[in-house]
């Protein structure tokens, strides 16, 4: 039996540890669609918060209308990166294994 640490072996508690293959060719975009999803998912969080607290009556005319054009300018943004880098909108999202898709 090996007395190397885990991480040394490639293996861990849970298994194999498993590598990242990072292809150069496609870095800038991968790395883009990591951060956009992650966007994108703060996004549909913080509207969900904000229909949430107008369904509540907790937000003025103003601020109702300061939020919705907010997200809608941030939407559009994401939608802006996505085609600079050659993606789909649709495409935002993460396979979180067991647990599903995250959007």
């Amino acid at each position: 039996m090996s007395t190397a640490p885990l991480a040394e072996t490639g293996l861990s508690e849970a298994g194999p540890i498993t590598r990242l293959a990072l292809d150069p060719a496609t870095l800038e975009q991968d790395l883009g669609r990591l951060v956009l999803t992650l966007v994108e998912l703060v996004r549909r969080l913080m509207e969900g918060q904000a229909l949430r607290r107008m369904e509540a009556g907790t937000l003025s005319a103003e601020e109702t209308e300061r939020l919705g054009l907010g997200l809608m300018q941030l939407r559009g943004a994401v939608e802006t990166l996505c085609g600079r880098l050659g993606l789909r909108p649709e495409e935002l999202n993460l396979d979180l294994g067991p647990l599903g898709r995250l959007l």
